[in-house]
């Protein structure tokens, strides 16, 4: 019962929409109700109307009025259901009808109660005129902008989202404000999609109307003067004021929601307030108002012309005209007397008392600065794709890592070659590159016999040896079994292994907390848990740890709760990352395991594995590895050619070691080998066959 209460209490406001629709369902149905009943609600149906037109009128931005498409229908059943009631109140009672509202209307309109016939006439003219104007100008018109503001959101959205993602990729706007416009776009397609449809409601409210008007009279007087006995003069009028009174009182609302409809869908690009757009809009020029003057001048001095009116409504137009000149005098005297006081104090800001100092701007995480030859590679008018390469290579090492790489931000650099490019992270330099605009870069996988023209370089990604291609050549460059890559690929390739290389460095603590964010929302009780036995710091290093070895951090849980059994007891972050090792051991020995998962490796000699875990020293940072030179050159040498037979079978070079010597193994050769693959045999499951290609063993160096 409590849990019912407080649903209830969480929708209250739902269950009185709810319960408002149903109610105006209802009144087609009902008896005719008391007079005083009927004029609350047409006082209500007022009110509501004339609060839909005010909230569009005072909202910044007309599609944050999300309710406003609901609203319309809710306002229009509402409004149809208090019409039928009233005819129904109307034809029942006759003459002797006591609504006050519809008769303060129809006395409004033609004068008196007891109307003359020109009244009437002049009332029932009154009264077409307003639903022509409303049938056939505001209600077609707004249904019309509706359905073009509707097609232009639906046709353009994957543009303006690719937009979106763009900037988010190039690093103009943050991850945040990515999402923000995107949830801003979305709402604004929903907004015109849904105001598309209830304008039809707002169209056939009015056509609605119409037709309840001709009922009004033709069967009044079917009532009054057939069944009821009335004079025909007598009925005509009383039905007829009735009527009137009726028609203004249900279209005078929906006049004003078809105003409002009419304004959300035109202001769709709307920087503020209907007013304050209007006075920003209107007063950038004081010559509009002079040259409008000018022409009331003009006409006020014409025979035939009111000169009075005239002449006082230019005088007022001329003065405001000055006011808005007067406004924006002030305003320019102002910005360089700003700028003066800044620039003063800049002069004596090292001896002055009052130093002015420069936000520090923080350093991107990861940027891309491009020579000026290269900005067309970059730039979606000329067509260039690389902006989407990005967004691609963001997602793929979102799943080959599980790290969300940063925004990119894209810049031009003059102090760099025109066709050189460089990636950067935290402001420092970590990879560049040279790409020849117009040409292709032919890479030799190993089988090519014939040597194709060109201009011979390295691959800036890896360093193996290249060729520019000119675009002629290109096919036959192809057909001779050269990888040929275009420019955008270059640097997209480049990025893609920067970004694999120093994912260490790229990981930073807010970073790891949104991944813990993330994790809390399916598994709680793991972050809880890791949390209250280590801190943000130490999850972070074991993940750095693990990403600078290229271990993926996307089984997330598994690796909280190693951290949570391991840490407490350890209280050594190296010896937690060996034991979350073990736990990923399957997606580690996959990694580099063949189709059939045959694992490739090399193994090393105990003596050389002696040797290192007898020089192992433990430090603040880590274990290190203390030897003699001549015993590390040898060791590398060792390496080295043990690595050259590895290579000649196909292999990637896989060291496979024992658990204790796994980390003194790496940190003994990251410098020679970083990209080295060590692995522990605890690391390897059972249906993850192992094949030995030999034995590193200590040659003379």
């Amino acid at each position: 019962m409590a849990l019912f209460k407080e649903k209830l209490l969480a929708n209250l406001s739902n269950v009185y929409l709810a319960a408002i629709a149903i109610f105006s369902v209802f009144l087609l149905l009902l008896p005719p109700m008391p007079s005083t009943f009927l004029d609350i609600l047409m006082v209500l149906n007022l009110m509501f109307s004339l609060m839909i037109l005010l909230v569009i009128l005072f909202e910044d931005d007309p599609t944050q009025f999300t309710v406003f498409p609901s609203m319309l229908l809710i306002v229009t059943v509402f409004g149809l259901g208090i019409n039928i009631s009233s005819t129904k109140s109307i034809l029942t009672k006759g003459i002797n009808f006591d609504g006050k509202m519809i008769k303060a209307f129809a006395s409004f309109v033609i004068g008196s109660n007891d109307a003359s016939t020109s009244g009437l006439v002049v009332g029932f003219v009154i009264f077409i005129v307003l639903i022509a104007v409303q049938a056939f100008v505001i209600t077609k018109g707004a249904s019309r902008i509706s359905e073009v503001a509707a097609r232009y959101a639906m046709e353009f959205n994957n543009t303006k989202s690719m937009g979106i993602d763009a900037d988010m990729n190039s690093g103009v706007i943050t991850e945040e404000e990515g999402r923000e416009r995107k949830e801003a776009l979305e709402r604004s397609t929903n907004f015109y999609g849904a105001m598309d449809g209830a304008s039809k409601f707002v169209s056939g409210n009015v056509k609605i109307g119409i037709f309840i008007t001709i009922i009004n009279i033709v069967a009044g007087l079917i009532i009054g003067s057939g069944i009821n006995k009335e004079p025909f003069a007598q009925a005509l009028r009383a039905y007829t004021r009735f009527t009137i009174g009726d028609g203004l009182l249900s279209q005078i609302p929906s006049l004003l929601v078809s105003i409002a409809t009419g304004l959300s869908v035109t202001r769709f690009v709307a920087t503020g307030s209907f007013a304050e757009d209007i006075k920003k809009q209107f007063t950038q020029s004081a010559n509009i108002f002079f040259i409008t003057a000018g022409t009331l001048f003009v006409m006020a001095i014409l025979p035939g012309f009111p000169t009075i009116i005239l002449l006082v409504i230019a005088v007022v137009v001329t003065l405001l005209g000055l006011r808005v000149r007067k406004v924006a005098i002030n305003q320019t005297s102002s910005s360089k007397a700003g700028v003066t006081s800044e620039t003063q104090s800049a002069a004596v800001g090292g001896v002055g008392t009052k130093e002015t100092t420069e936000p520090i701007i923080p350093l991107d995480h990861l940027s891309l600065e491009i020579g000026y030859t290269l900005v067309p590679l970059v730039s979606d008018k000329k067509g260039a794709d690389l902006l989407k390469r990005i967004g691609a290579i963001r997602k793929e090492i979102a799943l080959d890592l599980g790290l969300v790489a940063p925004n990119i931000r894209i810049m031009d650099n003059m102090s760099l070659n025109p066709d050189e490019y460089c990636f950067k992270i935290q402001g420092v330099e970590v990879a560049r590159g040279n790409i020849l605009v117009g040409s292709y870069l032919g890479i030799n996988p190993g089988n090519v016999q014939e040597e194709i023209p060109g201009i011979r370089t390295k691959d800036p990604t890896f360093g193996l040896p290249a060729i520019w291609i000119a675009e002629e050549n290109r096919a036959k460059a192809e057909m001779l079994g050269y990888t040929v890559v275009d420019p955008s690929s270059i640097i997209a390739t480049h990025l893609t292994q920067v970004i694999k290389q120093y994912a260490h460095t790229i990981l930073t603590r807010q970073m790891v907390q949104d991944i813990l964010d993330s994790v809390r929302k399916k598994d709680a009780v793991v972050v809880d848990e890791v949390l209250r036995v280590s801190n943000l710091g130490v999850i972070q290093k074991i993940m750095q740890e693990l990403l600078k070895e290229q271990v993926s951090i996307r089984n997330t849980s598994a690796i909280l709760e190693t951290i949570s059994d391991i840490y407490p007891i350890a209280k050594n972050v190296s010896i937690t990352v060996e034991n979350v090792r073990q736990t990923l051991g399957r997606q580690i020995a996959l990694q580099y395991a063949d189709e059939e998962k045959v694992l490739h490796v090399m193994k090393v000699d105990n003596e050389i594995i002696q040797k290192l875990i007898e020089g192992r020293v433990d430090l603040v940072t880590g274990p290190v590895v203390s030897i003699t030179p001549d015993a590390q050159r040898a060791w590398i040498y060792s390496l080295q050619k043990s690595f050259m037979a590895f290579h000649q079978n196909g292999y990637m070079p896989v060291l496979l070691v024992q658990q204790e010597a796994r980390i003194l193994v790496k940190v003994s050769t990251e410098k020679e080998f970083p990209s080295l693959a060590v692995l522990s045999y605890p690391e390897i499951p059972t249906d993850v066959q192992v094949e030995t290609l030999g034995v590193v063993k200590i040659e003379p160096y």
